[in-house]
């Protein structure tokens, strides 16, 4: 009987954390689909409909207000800060910040058909780089449904492919940035036993800084228009408060759940968000939608629930 209530009792220990961390990344997907989808009807309203076309720049403004939200929330202990190298914390932030300029500058300069080839390339280059560099392992069945949810987006997002020499160079290294940085983001956090709130609490302030520098220059080059020029009316500016808060919770969610699962998993979410965002733009502001995206979007989310299946056999 003894042995029995000990069994139980380890068993118990060990089902326990396993629950309380499948939770944890349910919420953390939860959250990051919700504020993402949310950000996106927001800034699809600020920039199409009230004229602000400023994307970097208000990306740098996004940063700020997470790190100043997180500072307050570390003043009132609502979580213990935690020092990283400060060579390893300003080259991340740089890094993230630069691969945010890139994938902007990689849309100014080339069709959003192939713009979006350009996100579907960020999961196989993933891939090839963890397989390379971390000598992780991924299943046949993984790699299956991963090109079966490209596949899907590719069919219902992507049109016209124009290719240019300026634009497929911006491309290639807003993909190399983008997935380095995603990487990392998981790596810092395992291999330094780091939260996501620290990583993003002291990476911010640099991620803010290279695009407070770029965003108003890249802007001006994309939009002949300067940030600075703008005439703010006050329906733009609660819009862009509204942008900037949301934003904290899409900043918070990607590193929790880069650093709970995987970049690949963040990056099968992230097609998630567009089918959503299709979904939504479609229901809400009557988008034109064809059987073309309809088939793409079935098609994508077979492939995430065979990547869902695969992931956890």
């Amino acid at each position: 009987m003894a042995s029995n209530r000990s069994k139980e009792r380890s068993i118990s220990m060990v089902l326990v954390p396993t629950a309380g961390y499948q939770l944890g990344v349910i919420g953390a997907l939860f959250l990051s689909v919700a504020s993402s989808v949310s950000i996106v009807i927001c800034n699809k309203a600020l920039m199409s409909n009230l004229g602000f076309p400023f994307a970097t720049t208000l990306t740098s403004w996004h940063l700020m207000v997470t790190y100043c939200t997180l500072h307050v929330a570390h003043r009132l202990n609502f979580f213990e800060n935690k020092r990283i190298d400060m060579k390893t914390v300003i080259l991340f932030g740089i890094l993230n910040g630069v691969s945010i300029g890139f994938l902007n500058l990689s849309l100014g300069f080339n069709s959003i058909g192939f713009y979006q080839m350009t996100k579907l390339a960020i999961i196989p280059f993933t891939v090839l780089l963890e397989t390379l560099f971390l000598k992780k392992q991924f299943s046949q069945k993984i790699k299956f449904s991963l090109f079966v949810l490209l596949v899907g987006v590719g069919i219902a997002s992507v049109t016209d492919l124009q290719l240019n020499f300026v634009g497929t160079v911006l491309s290639l290294l807003a993909i190399a940035t983008t997935c380095v940085g995603q990487i990392l983001t998981n790596t810092i956090q395992k291999r330094l036993n780091v939260s996501s709130t620290q990583l993003l609490y002291q990476s911010a302030p640099f991620q803010a800084a290279i695009l407070f520098v770029s965003g108003p220059l890249v802007d001006q080059y994309l939009t002949n228009q300067n940030v600075f020029a703008y005439k703010y009316s006050p329906i733009v500016l609660v819009f862009i408060i509204m942008s900037c808060l949301i934003a904290v919770s899409v900043n918070f969610s990607t590193f929790l759940v880069i650093g709970k699962t995987s970049p690949v998993t963040y990056q099968v979410l992230g097609h998630l968000k567009t089918c959503l965002v299709l979904g939504f733009g479609y229901t809400l502001l009557h988008d034109p939608f064809t059987e073309r995206n309809i088939i793409g979007i079935l098609v994508a989310i077979a492939g995430m629930g065979l990547y869902h299946k695969n992931l956890y056999l």
